[in-house]
């Protein structure tokens, strides 16, 4: 409806070029905004107060001129003028209905666009350290950095999806060290378990897991080769549960990346060089820094330390010049909010090597307040330290957990309900959507069983449709392809999911003060269409989301 208006307006002004009221020949970007008021219109604009400068009137002026020349535009009902020259604008009832038809002929392409349309983007999402099982933190940032990729897509950015193995460093020497002292201990040795080491009853699995298959070979190797082999032993059984937890969580990747391929490749020590030569990194304290200071960080990082080990700095440096050289113009990494330090050195890298910062972007995930009847729920023991996102999946299923992760923005802590999640209420928020789609599927069985043949749209009469309540909720569907625009181009998928509520309390509120099949056939023929529309859009919106639009509840 937009771009409709802004035509008309764009017509408007050549109008007033040819007749003289307007004098300048400049046509401006036309800026339309929703304004916050319904009351003042289904779109507004400051066109005259931009074009005063150039026409040397007061914008007032100008948008009287404008007003004249859209008097006689069927696609308006009202057109006023507000306060120094703002432009109000209303449009027909039937132009609204229009996107009915719109809706009816794309299906499921509906709120599709092409805006995106030959930038290549990567979102770089979870990358757990596969030592342990995933939380609801990771949770959080899966739902989030899926819906993100999702929504980049359904604008037509071309998309790839990557979890990156943090299979190297320390925290896997201490995964060995936790499966070697718990294998130990199952052996029957008395071992003292140090709190540094992963405590997770899974690790205790997994060490009962090796004796009944290998017996006690392993107390046999130098203590250095157990560690070395059970660490990667434990990361590969750890990460096959990472890649089931997230495909139980509806979320697949396009390409997983190792950390310790970079080492492999020599890629770090390829990318430490480039640091060098571009006179991007300097030695001091037998160590080797990045001068992140000159490109704003708060202090030069360390890359490499004084006893030769590299720092995860330097993996991230050489990981991320990986990703750029594939080709991407943007890459965005989905991480938890105590990486907030990293944003600044990581776009310091990006800018020292001569790319603009913004070509990376850093979403950073707040923490979940897991809670039950509003309590806060006790860790789990599984685990060790935390609840899994597993097992909030099993317990209140994958739609609830997508949708109630994607509720907020996501640098806002949130808190996740359990029993609100599985209730079958308005309460719960996902319920409350599903139902809606739900619902208009059970309307159009009933009319199915009633006999009720759908009718052509030439056949059709929209002008039956004349309740504020379905205006509202056409308007609200005109809404949905802007609304994805806006959430891929600000990275906020929690956009569509305040789209869907308002559009389930819109429907839901129709539901309960309207009948949607009535005496009068003509009357009966418009609703059904009506409803279909909200059917659909509610339907790509939660798919766009990964949660599924069930036909009966």
């Amino acid at each position: 409806m937009k771009d409709r208006l802004r035509q008309q307006i764009g017509d408007a002004l050549q109008t007033c070029f040819n007749n003289g009221a307007l004098h300048s020949g400049v046509v401006p970007d036309v800026q339309i905004e929703i304004p916050g008021n319904p009351e003042h219109g289904d779109f507004a604009s400051n066109l005259a107060m931009t074009m005063a400068r150039a026409e040397k009137k007061s914008p007032r002026q100008i948008a009287e001129a404008l007003v004249e020349a859209l008097d006689d535009c069927d696609f308006l009902s009202k057109v006023e003028i507000a306060g120094p020259g703002f432009i109000n604008f209303t449009l027909a009832p039937g132009c609204w209905y229009e996107v009915l038809d719109e809706i009816t002929v794309k299906g499921k392409a509906y709120g599709l666009s092409q805006v995106g349309e030959g930038q290549k983007v990567q979102v770089e999402f979870v990358s757990a350290n596969p030592t342990g099982p995933l939380h609801i933190g990771h949770g959080r940032g899966a739902a989030t950095g899926d819906a993100v990729a999702s929504v980049l897509q359904a604008a037509g950015y071309e998309v790839q999806r990557e979890y990156y193995i943090n299979d190297a460093g320390n925290q896997m020497r201490t995964l060995g060290l936790s499966l070697l002292l718990r294998y130990r201990q199952v052996c029957g040795e008395q071992v003292e378990f140090p709190d540094d080491c992963y405590q997770g009853d899974y690790i205790l699995d997994l060490a009962k897991e090796i004796h009944g298959a290998e017996g006690t070979r392993y107390l046999e190797l130098d203590e250095n080769e157990a560690i070395k082999f059970l660490g990667c032993f434990g990361g590969d059984r750890i990460l096959a549960g990472i890649r089931d937890d997230l495909e139980a969580f509806g979320i697949t990747f396009d390409r997983w990346y190792s950390e310790q391929g970079l080492f492999d490749r020599d890629e770090v020590s390829a990318g430490l060089k480039v640091l060098k030569e571009k006179g991007l990194s300097y030695e001091k304290d037998g160590a080797v820094w990045f001068r992140t200071t000159d490109f704003g960080d708060d202090k030069d990082r360390v890359l490499v330390r004084s006893n030769g080990e590299t720092t995860y700095f330097a993996s991230d440096v050489a990981y991320h010049l990986e990703k750029f050289s594939r080709g991407f113009d943007t890459v965005i990494d989905v991480l938890g909010a105590d990486h907030h330090g990293y944003v600044q050195r990581m776009k310091a890298v990006v800018n020292g090597l001569g790319r603009n910062p913004d070509d990376l972007q850093v979403i950073l995930v707040q923490l979940v307040s897991l809670l039950r009847e509003g309590e806060p729920v006790a860790m789990s023991t599984r685990s060790g330290e935390f609840v899994t996102l597993r097992e909030v999946v099993d317990e209140v299923g994958k739609d609830a957990c997508r949708f109630i992760f994607l509720l907020r923005r996501a640098d806002s802590q949130l808190d996740f309900d359990l029993e609100l999640a599985k209730r079958q209420s308005n309460d719960n928020p996902v319920y409350y959507v599903q139902y809606a789609h739900a619902r208009v599927c059970s309307i159009c069985r009933t009319a199915e069983e009633q006999g009720v043949v759908t009718l052509e749209r030439e056949s059709l009469d929209l002008s039956c449709l004349t309740l504020a309540e379905e205006l509202a909720l056409a308007k609200h569907l005109a809404r949905y392809p802007e609304t994805v625009i806006n959430a891929a181009q600000n990275r906020e998928p929690h956009r569509v999911v305040y789209f869907l509520q308002e559009l389930a309390a819109q429907f839901h509120s129709y539901y309960n003060r309207q009948r949607v099949l009535v005496d009068d056939p003509a009357t009966t023929q418009a609703r059904l269409y009506l409803v279909k529309g909200v059917r659909t859009v509610l339907a790509n919106a939660l798919n766009l989301l990964g949660v599924d639009a069930p036909e009966r509840m």
